[in-house]
Order: structure tokens, then C-alpha cells, then sequence
């Protein structure tokens, strides 16, 4: 995403909040006092995609017989318990931190004082604002898979006057504002065009997305095109759309790519989602912190992980894969 990225979540965490999260420490894998620690610190433990991405993590650290310390915070926008659990980590001798971090910029204070402490810092999912403010950084091309969105959703409209709906995350985090900017880049738009017609944070959450979706459809019945943040949020959508007999009228496009999104994409409540691979950003994570540990070698950059075009109705001039591919694909 170089040239592409740009300067885009709630810091709402309490003491207490932080406080469970650091007490929620827990050593995945390894035992041995000379094994190799590695953090790792997820936004939440509710959404699937960072449980996939633990899961990948603790099964590299076990591979190379390194011990993972893994951490999630306590809600989406949990910016305090993050850094608290950042601090707690240091305290405990880790080499490496991998993070997602739930603010962009939030977090920065505290991945300084733990590289200035000899520790490398990786993000993973979500990079830090600025980009430099870690080591490196191993993620999807957020900009570019909502480019893809956009492109497909436009497309799949055909010759349809658009009346575009987008259901966003949590404001402040570098992946929402790249898939937001990248779809209306690929769907030929501006924040300012007439086409948006309603617009709402969901933080990703299928329930905020359903009750959204409900409300706008109230204000806006004649919509046809839906960006959504993530496939929790287009799931939530759905239900909305469907309850008010809608589902045949509106195109729905999301990213994430989870085996639970592209049942989604096969049965056709969602038209097409782009898939990422957390577990690939996981392992690759790991394995820079071993690498770092044992010779000294500190990763560095944006690392882009891929991304791909799930969907059973392709367009033309999309490179895209049907959910037969994406069912074996899911999340790898």
C-alpha cells in the first residue's frame, strides 16, 4: 500500500477494563524457561477473525518451541487496556509484541517505551499511525480490497442509478478509513456525492449493524448498494434488509473472508466479500519475533498478506474465485 496509505478507536477503556485485560494474560504454548516469549495482543476475543488469528499464532510459537502470551481487549476501541497489557508484556521479558491495535494512534507512547526496551514491535491487521511508529507491519491491503469491493458492487449494479449505503467500524483505525476510502475510489465516488444516501459506525458488530440498517432503511427505502466494514456487519445488514423484503433489490459487498462469510457469499445473502488471511499475517509475525530473538534480525515495512474477490456472480475485468475456492480457502 505504499503511496496509498494515509492518515485516518474509542479510547474508552477504564482502569478496571485494563486491569482484567492484563490479569486475562495467558501463556498459550511453551514451557521452558529459555523459551523464546512472543506477545501478541488482538482487538477483542469476540470476533472470529482475531480468535483465527491467536489460533495461527499459538500454532507457529509451538512450532518453533516458543512460548505465546496472548491478550485481547475487552471491547473494540479498548485502547487503554491495550497499552496496559503492552507495559505487562515488557514486564515479562517478551522479544517481540505482535499487535492489533484497536487505535491507530492510541497506542504509539507505549510501543515506543517497549521498543526503546529492546523489544520488537509488529502490527498485525491494522497499522499504527504513523506507520513507522513500529518495526514493520503484516497486514492485508486495506486500501486495495475496498477498491475491490467498490469496483464489484458497481459493477454488479449494472445500469442501476446508484443509492449507496456504508456501514463503517470505529472511527480512528487505519483499516476502516482504507476500506472506506478504497471503496468509494473503486465505486467512482466521493464522501460528498449525492449517491450516499446513509452512513453509520457499526464497530464491526453484527447487532449495531442489524439496528443501523433498520434505521437507515426507515429514512432511505429506495437504497441498491451496500459497503460494509467487515462480514459481521453485512451478516447484521442482511437480517435488517430481509425482514423489510428488500433482499432482492440490494447488492451487498463486505471483506474479511471468514468460512462463516463465504457461506454467506454461497447462499447468496452477501453478493461478494474479499477475503484476507490472518493466519498468514499471524505466522509470518511469529516467525520475524523467533528470527529477532535468536540473530538479531528485526522485520521492517508494510508487509501486504493479499487479499481475493470471493463470489459466485464475477464480473468482468475482476480477477475473482468462486466459494468452492474460498470454502477451502477460508482465512488460511
Amino acid at each position: 500500500m505504499v503511496g496509498m496509505r494515509r492518515k485516518s478507536s474509542q479510547v474508552v477503556g477504564a482502569a478496571l477494563a485494563a486491569g482484567a485485560l492484563v490479569l486475562g494474560l495467558t501463556a498459550c504454548s511453551g514451557s521452558g524457561s529459555d523459551s523464546i516469549k512472543v506477545g501478541l495482543i488482538t482487538k477483542t476475543d469476540s470476533n472470529p477473525y482475531f480468535v483465527k488469528l491467536r489460533e495461527a499464532a499459538k500454532a507457529q510459537a509451538d512450532k518453533d518451541g516458543a512460548e505465546l502470551i496472548a491478550v485481547a481487549g475487552a471491547f473494540d476501541g479498548d485502547n487503554e487496556g491495550q497499552v496496559a497489557a503492552i507495559e505487562n508484556m515488557v514486564g515479562k521479558g517478551v522479544k517481540g509484541i505482535l499487535i492489533t491495535p484497536n487505535s491507530s494512534t492510541g497506542v504509539l507512547d507505549a510501543i515506543k517505551k517497549a521498543r526503546d526496551a529492546g523489544v520488537v514491535v509488529i502490527a498485525l491487521d491494522t497499522a499504527t499511525d504513523p506507520e513507522d511508529a513500529v518495526d514493520a507491519t503484516f497486514a492485508t491491503d486495506n486500501k486495495a480490497a475496498g477498491v475491490t469491493q467498490g469496483k464489484w458492487v458497481r459493477a454488479a449494479l449494472a445500469n442501476k442509478p446508484p443509492q449507496v449505503v456504508m456501514l463503517d467500524g470505529t472511527p480512528g483505525g487505519t483499516v476502516d478509513t482504507f476500506r472506506h476510502d478504497g471503496f468509494l475510489e473503486g465505486f467512482g465516488i466521493t464522501n460528498n456525492s449525492p449517491e450516499i444516501v446513509g452512513r453509520e459506525n457499526t464497530n464491526g458488530d453484527q447487532t449495531k449493524a442489524q439496528t443501523a440498517m433498520e434505521n437507515i432503511l426507515q429514512r432511505a427505502p429506495g437504497i441498491n448498494a451496500l459497503y460494509t466494514i467487515n462480514e459481521p456487519a453485512a451478516a447484521g445488514a442482511y437480517q435488517a434488509i430481509q425482514s423489510a423484503n428488500r433482499a432482492s433489490q440490494i447488492t451487498i459487498g463486505s471483506i474479511d473472508g471468514s468460512c462463516t462469510g463465504v457461506a454467506d457469499v454461497k447462499s447468496g445473502k452477501i453478493g461478494a466479500t474479499v477475503m484476507q488471511f490472518p493466519a498468514k499475517m499471524a505466522e509470518l509475525g511469529v516467525q520475524a519475533v523467533v528470527k529477532f530473538a535468536k540473530d538479531g534480525t528485526k522485520p521492517s515495512g508494510f508487509n501486504d498478506t493479499g487479499s481475493q474477490l470471493i463470489t459466485d456472480k464475477p464480473v468482468a475485468g475482476l480477477d475473482s474465485k468462486d466459494t468452492a475456492w474460498g470454502e477451502q480457502n477460508c482465512w488460511g
